[in-house]
C-alpha cells in the first residue's frame, strides 16, 4: 500500500481525497492544509491527520508519496521540496504557467530518481482514449484540422480567491478549462509550432464574463482551434478531421464517427472514474514502473502552446512555440 499526502483541500483537493478512498494501492492518510479549522471535519470525517506545514510530511518516513492540490504558483517549490526528500509526486494541472519552470521540477525529479506525474484527468476518459487510438490506428486517413471547446461554468460558483487572479489564471478560462483542451490536442496530433490567441472580455469579476478563442498550427501541418468561455454552461468537445472521415468526442462516454460514404456512427463507453483512473497510473508508475500516461514531453509541449497563447493574448500576435 502507498500512503500518500495530499497538499491542498481546496475543491479539487477534495475530490482527489474522494476518489482514492477504498483504493487498493494508494491511501491517502495525511492532509497539508495552512487553513486548519475549514480542514478539521473534513479530515476528522475522512480519518486524515491534518498538518499545516509540507516540510512536516516531507520529514516521515511513512509517507510515500505526495499529491499537489495547489495553486500552480507554488508547485515549483513544493515539487523541487519533495524532489529533495525523495518523496515521488503527483501535481494537478497546470504543472507551471512557463516551460522552463516545468522542465526544472522534471529534471530535479529525476535527478533524485522519483517520479513526477501531472494530473490531466480528460486523458483517461474512456471517449478520449478511444479517439486516440482511431487516429493512431490510421482510421480517419490524413489528419488535417483538429477542433476542440471547453466550457464549464465554474466562474458562477468561485467569486473569490487564486482562480480569479489574472497572474494565477491568466487568458480567462484558458488556465482552467481550456488548458485541457490543449493536452487533448497535443496527446493527439503532437507539439503545436504557433499559436494566436485572443480575450474578449463582456464583464469584469466575479464572477468573470469572457471568451478565448485559439488558432494553432501544429508541428506536423495540422491546424486547429480552440475555445473555453467561462460563464456557459459545461460542454465538451474535441473533433479530430481527416481526409477519410472524423471522430468528435462530446463526454467522457460518447463520440462521433463519420466515415465517407457511411451514415455517422456513434459509440458509447463504459464511464470509468476518471480520477480514480489517474491516481492509479500514478501507483503504478510508483509500484510497477509503468511509464505515466502524460508523459513529460507532452506536458512540457502543452505549456509552450499554453505559454505562447498567453503571450499572444497580451501582445495581439502569433506567437511561435519556441520563440523565446
Amino acid at each position: 500500500m502507498i500512503h500518500a499526502a495530499i497538499a491542498g483541500l481546496g475543491r479539487w483537493g477534495r475530490s482527489l481525497v474522494a476518489a482514492s478512498l477504498g483504493r487498493p494501492r494508494l491511501q491517502i492518510v495525511c492532509a497539508v492544509e495552512p487553513a486548519l479549522d475549514g480542514a478539521r471535519d473534513f479530515c476528522t470525517r475522512h480519518g486524515l491527520r491534518l498538518v499545516d506545514d509540507l516540510d512536516i510530511v516531507l520529514a516521515d518516513p511513512a509517507i510515500d508519496a505526495v499529491l499537489l492540490a495547489t495553486p500552480h504558483s507554488q508547485h515549483c517549490v513544493q515539487v523541487m521540496a519533495c524532489a529533495a526528500a525523495g518523496k515521488p509526486v503527483f501535481c494537478e494541472k497546470p504543472l507551471a504557467l512557463r516551460r522552463l519552470g516545468a522542465q526544472r521540477m522534471f529534471a530535479a525529479c529525476r535527478r533524485a530518481g522519483v517520479p513526477l506525474c501531472v494530473g490531466h484527468n480528460r486523458r483517461f476518459w474512456p471517449s478520449m482514449r478511444a479517439v486516440r487510438q482511431i487516429v493512431a490506428a490510421g482510421e480517419l486517413g490524413t489528419i488535417l484540422h483538429i477542433e476542440g471547446h471547453n466550457s464549464n461554468q465554474n466562474s458562477q460558483a468561485v467569486l473569490s480567491g487564486w482562480r480569479l487572479s489574472p497572474k494565477e489564471s491568466p487568458a480567462g478560462g484558458l488556465t482552467g478549462a481550456g488548458l485541457h483542451v490543449l493536452d487533448a490536442f497535443i496527446s493527439i496530433v503532437g507539439p503545436a509550432r504557433s499559436v494566436y490567441a485572443q480575450l474578449c472580455s463582456h464583464k469584469p469579476s466575479p464572477p468573470p464574463l469572457d471568451t478565448v478563442s485559439v488558432m494553432l498550427t501544429f508541428a506536423n501541418g495540422v491546424s486547429g482551434t480552440l475555445a473555453t468561455i467561462r460563464a456557459t454552461p459545461v460542454y465538451w468537445r474535441v473533433h479530430v478531421f481527416g481526409t477519410d472521415g472524423s471522430a468528435e468526442v462530446l463526454d467522457e462516454t460518447t463520440l462521433l464517427l463519420r466515415k465517407s460514404g457511411a451514415r455517422p456512427e456513434r459509440r458509447e463507453y463504459q464511464p470509468i472514474d476518471a480520477l480514480q483512473a489517474e491516481l492509479d497510473a500514478f501507483a503504478d508508475a510508483l509500484d510497477l514502473q509503468r511509464p505515466y500516461p502524460v508523459t513529460e514531453a507532452e506536458v512540457l509541449a502543452t505549456l509552450a502552446a499554453f505559454e505562447a497563447a498567453i503571450r499572444s493574448v497580451k501582445e495581439g500576435r502569433a506567437v511561435a512555440c519556441d520563440e523565446k
